[in-house]
């Protein structure tokens, strides 16, 4: 089933905060998943000692560079989603989760020093992909933008990474006092309450269209040839 990498070499770019939107979203719409928190500060095992999962969520934290592939291949013969949440550094263990994906998504925000450590993260990709001789999908993700305004400078970056060939997401996550919240209270956004954070029907829908577009990307490449191509 689906190994979906969550990866950045720049620490605060949003990876733990979208591992949880995409796997709760998912879970709540029925699909079994399990998340794999490889960061060493163990942001999603924290969360998830305090949240109320949904019952078809599963967060795995005992993991290491020595068993980090055989705990995503396991967690890939019993859930159908996989969820990878890698420490921000390009260590020999985000290397080895990404030559397992299926998809990685690169979050970050709009800036130009968030966007050149977003390239060396598409760099590392490259090099599994050259390594492994196949192809691993990927995307980029901004997050922390504005709901209501897109800056030049954000459009900028967005079309360098189009020019150069990078899938960028359509959908961003917004910055919402409710992805905080969810980390601060513990809860999931459906666990929150709406009287003590803002614009919680809103953060929902973002996350639910971040989920929409993650599910989308894996039926358009299942009419690609098979992942396993050798890379051109």
């Amino acid at each position: 089933m689906p190994t979906i990498v969550i990866a950045s070499s720049k620490g605060g770019s949003g990876k733990s905060t979208s591992a949880i939107l995409l796997a709760t979203a998912l879970a709540e719409h029925g699909a079994t998943v399990t998340v794999i928190d490889a960061d060493i500060n163990r942001p999603l095992s924290s969360w998830a000692k305090h949240a109320k999962l949904p019952d078809t969520l599963t967060v795995l934290s005992d993991v290491k560079e020595t068993t980090i592939i055989d705990t995503v291949e396991e967690a890939a013969a019993d859930s159908q989603f996989v969820i990878v949440d890698l420490e921000g550094t390009a260590s020999l263990i985000v290397g080895l989760a990404i030559s397992r994906a299926d998809l990685v998504i690169i979050p970050t925000q709009g800036s130009q020093l968030d966007a050149a450590e977003t390239a060396k993260t598409v760099k590392l990709v490259k090099v599994q992909e050259k390594s492994l001789r196949l192809k691993i999908p990927h995307a980029i993700l901004f997050t922390r933008t504005s709901s209501a305004i897109r800056p030049r400078t954000l459009r900028a970056i967005e079309a360098e990474f189009r020019k150069a060939g990078v899938r960028v997401l359509q959908t961003q996550i917004h910055e919402r006092d409710a992805y905080k919240a969810i980390f601060s209270f513990g809860r999931t956004l459906s666990d929150l309450d709406s009287s003590q954070v803002t614009n919680l029907l809103a953060a929902g829908e973002n996350a639910k269209e971040f989920m929409v577009e993650v599910v989308s990307l894996f039926k358009e490449e299942a009419t690609k040839p098979a992942h396993g191509a050798e890379a051109a």
